[in-house]
């Protein structure tokens, strides 16, 4: 049954068909056609119930639907304001004494001076023409003010110390049960509902199924395979390993940097390989047969299905009818209850009635006065023209010396005072320049070797 299509894997044939031909089907003897089995897998397919559900389920069979009664609406009572006018003064106001405040002295910064630690030998023009009056220190005008405590007793009592009056509290008994266990003086009897009302039933005789005695087959097994059949054992000797000895070489010679490949080795010309032309594929005539040795020589034989080993089932089985009564059925009883509703308190302060007047004290006893802008006293900002001449002189103007700037010999093609001498590989000219000096034995002059670039 080898039906995969065979796709080449050589390096330069890129073909579109595949190769069908293998070793196995060239050498595959043909049997008659015979067509595979026929799979007896389920089919994988959602298996749908036949029955009707019932929508009927224990909370709809145990509900009781109860009427649904609105919450009372309480209706707001009407603001009704107090007849009279409110008084607006305070204790503070009446017993508020002014004290005289003085005006907050300005706390300058020290002053910080930002010195080097260089010496100035030079003397500035500010300290030449500076000249040092006596001035008096000014004394200061701050008046001393030391806080003295009070010594009489503050006595002016608060509106919430006149008004308050102190009530004795009463509170509320508390009708919570204590949290004791009552103990009964009754001894402990053992007899319960389950004890009292159990009836015992005769148990039946429980259900033993007989064990299936083996029969073996009749037909003798075969375990014969095409392994077995088709292979034949030659004699033979086993392959001997070529693996050399692992023994260390070693050598006590100096190495000297030749090796044997580079004695011997001498370059080869090497040439491309040459392409082989791939032979062009011609199908094979006549229909490919797909059946094997296993499917014709297959013979099929009636199993049965495996038992399950399962345990004995240890259910008690009891033909009495089921009592649903339990005590809690029996001793709870249900009680009407009604939604309590909520404890408000009632409200102390009426809510006004009428129209709001939007009117404030402000508003009432405003009275707008033309606005005056004050008086700025900046400075005017004009340029006042002198007509006394500027004096720009500076050190520098007065101590600064003129020097006579030197042209580079260099500059020159044939610089003058200097003899040309030689000229080097990297392109630099040697001058020699003549400076007559006189020596206390000769007096020729004296040459001096100079090297100026070019």
């Amino acid at each position: 049954r080898h039906r995969c299509p065979h796709k080449p894997t050589r390096i330069y044939d890129n073909g579109q068909q595949p190769c069908l031909t293998t070793e196995y089907v060239e050498k595959y003897p043909k049997y008659s056609n015979i067509s595979p089995p026929r799979s007896l897998k389920p089919k994988q397919e959602y298996q749908v119930h036949r029955g009707r559900m019932e929508g009927i389920t224990t909370f709809k069979s145990d509900y009781l639907p109860y009427d649904i009664v609105k919450r009372p609406f309480r209706v707001q009572e009407e603001y009704k304001p107090k007849m009279g006018e409110i008084e607006l003064g305070t204790t503070y106001q009446k017993d508020y004494n002014a004290h005289k405040i003085q005006p907050v002295m300005l706390v300058r910064p020290q002053e910080r001076k930002h010195t080097t630690g260089g010496r100035l030998d030079t003397i500035p023009t500010y300290q030449d023409a500076y000249r040092s009056w006596e001035v008096q220190r000014r004394e200061p005008s701050k008046v001393e003010h030391i806080y003295h405590p009070p010594t009489e007793k503050f006595g002016n009592a608060t509106t919430f110390q006149d008004d308050f009056i102190a009530r004795e509290l009463n509170p509320r008994k508390s009708f919570k049960p204590p949290c004791v266990a009552k103990l009964s003086d009754v001894p402990f009897d053992s007899t319960t509902s389950h004890r009292t009302s159990y009836i015992a039933h005769q148990l039946e005789p429980k259900f033993m199924r007989s064990k299936e005695e083996y029969k073996p087959s009749n037909q003798p097994f075969e375990d014969l395979t095409t392994h077995r059949n088709d292979f034949k054992g030659l004699p033979g000797q086993l392959a001997k390993s070529c693996k050399p000895e692992n023994v260390k070489v070693g050598s006590s010679a100096h190495f000297n940097g030749i090796t044997e490949f580079q004695d011997r080795f001498q370059p080869w010309p090497v040439s491309l390989p040459e392409v082989h032309k791939t032979k062009e594929y011609v199908p094979p005539t006549g229909n490919m047969d797909f059946n094997s040795t296993s499917h014709l020589d297959y013979i099929k034989h009636e199993l049965s299905p495996a038992v399950p080993v399962r345990p004995v089932s240890s259910g008690r089985r009891i033909n009495a009818p089921f009592q649903g009564n339990t005590t809690t059925k029996e001793d709870f009883k249900a009680w009407g209850s009604c939604r309590q509703e909520i404890i408000k308190k009632q409200q102390e302060i009426p809510k006004p009635t009428g129209k709001f007047y939007d009117l404030t004290t402000f508003k009432s006893h405003y009275i707008p006065h033309q606005i005056i802008p004050a008086q700025s006293f900046k400075p005017v900002h004009a340029i006042v023209p002198n007509s006394a001449p500027f004096q720009g002189e500076s050190m520098y103007h007065t101590e600064y010396t003129p020097k006579k700037q030197d042209s580079c010999p260099a500059n020159y093609p044939s610089p003058p005072g200097y003899v040309y001498v030689s000229t080097d590989s990297h392109g630099h000219k040697f001058f020699r320049q003549l400076t007559p000096e006189l020596s206390e034995s000769n007096s020729n002059p004296i040459p001096k070797e100079v090297a100026v670039l070019s």
